[in-house]
């Protein structure tokens, strides 16, 4: 009977470890949190602040307040993107 190669398990889990030790260690004290890569509360407060300066930037005859804006919505889009790097053109 041969042995298991737990091999690449121990290297996803150096991986993880890595890159996300608070998902990690909340998983091992048997209370798991979201992976990092789910965690979007900053790309809804950006996108709360974009939403913010296009209206003023639209009530207020401001060109660089709305353009700001476009570009802060345009990044918080970009952010909650589920699927980052689908579908682009190679």
């Amino acid at each position: 009977m041969a042995a298991t190669d737990d091999g690449p398990l121990r290297d996803l889990a150096a991986g993880t470890a890595r890159t996300d030790p608070r998902f990690v260690h909340a998983l091992n004290a048997g209370h798991p949190r979201r992976p990092l890569e789910y965690r979007r509360g900053k790309a809804w407060m950006l996108l709360v602040v974009a939403l913010a300066a296009l209206t003023v930037g639209l009530v207020l005859p401001q060109g660089l307040l709305l353009a700001a804006g476009l570009v802060m919505a345009g990044e918080a889009a970009r952010l909650l993107d589920p699927f980052p790097g689908r579908g682009r053109r190679p």
